[in-house]
């Protein structure tokens, strides 16, 4: 264990300037989304101005249509859609992940129906699949959470699959089968931890794509709903004043850009330490 942290350690130190920048870049969102409701003065939906005010000592970002300020809505539309973002991510993994290790280690009519069912779920397009199920379901951020979970999780589940594929065929994994360990013993224990460098970068990856999805849902009005702040809902809201000169609805864009640059920054860095790639 000592070992294993070291080397993990030595790898941090030796990371190219890209990762570190994303990691900064991770930590400060981090950061954002644990103490938004301490760095600022106002909370997320109270009026606080008039419409579209100018920036001021005030109000250093200006204010939304409605008055609220628009930096305590950018730091609150960070906690909450990271946030979202972050738990859809972790379900995605908890049911691709599993099935697809259920699938590769059991095998048989279990591998094939579970396969063709994925094959059925990915052939319709992500996002017009999502705002179905969002229209019937309804936009409650509990529904968002696990429809966008659901359509995902089927990535998960392909890549999981194959990588466990691979590893219940060897020999180690037929020995614990001789022993008489359960299925569950295979796939928690024999096989996902030989697989759980492809499932690292892949989260980040999946992170990034959930991420946008929400803003994107968010921008079109199905995702995380008023009154609570999103960086996509943001852009809409404030597009008109991209018109008049103003650069305040490009702020929660960059935002949403900036995130997703820096975790792949750190995706790519992961990639190259796990594959054992030199430069």
């Amino acid at each position: 264990m000592l070992a294993e942290r070291r080397k993990i350690f030595l790898a941090l130190g030796d990371a190219p300037a890209s990762a570190k920048f994303g990691m900064i870049i991770v930590l400060v969102y981090v950061l954002i989304a644990l103490f938004a409701p301490l760095l600022t003065p106002f909370s997320q939906s109270e009026v606080v101005g008039g419409p579209y005010e100018a920036a001021s000592g005030a109000f250093l970002l200006g204010t939304d249509a409605l008055g609220r300020d628009f930096l305590t809505r950018t730091l609150y539309g960070i906690r909450n859609t990271v946030g979202i973002a972050l738990i859809t991510t972790v379900v995605t993994f908890v049911f691709g992940a599993f099935f697809g290790l259920l699938a590769a280690v059991r095998g048989g009519w279990v591998d094939q129906v579970l396969s063709r069912i994925v094959d059925v779920l990915m052939s319709i397009p992500a996002l017009i699949f999502k705002l179905l199920l969002l229209s019937i379901a309804g936009t409650a951020v509990i529904n968002l959470i696990l429809i966008v979970a659901f359509v995902d999780s089927t990535r998960v589940f392909r890549l999981s699959r194959a990588a466990a594929s691979d590893v219940a065929v060897m020999e180690f994994i037929e020995a614990a089968r001789l022993r008489g360990e359960t299925l569950m013993s295979l796939m928690l224990r024999e096989t996902l931890p030989n697989i759980m460098a492809p499932l690292a970068a892949e989260f980040g990856v999946r992170f990034s794509f959930v991420f946008l999805v929400i803003s994107s849902l968010s921008f079109l009005g199905i995702g995380i709903q008023p009154p609570a702040a999103d960086l996509g809902s943001m852009v809409r809201e404030n597009a008109a004043l991209i018109s008049f000169g103003r650069v305040t609805p490009l702020i929660p864009a960059f935002c949403i850009g900036l995130l997703t640059i820096g975790v792949n920054f750190i995706v790519d860095w992961l990639l190259h330490v796990t594959s054992g790639l030199k430069d």
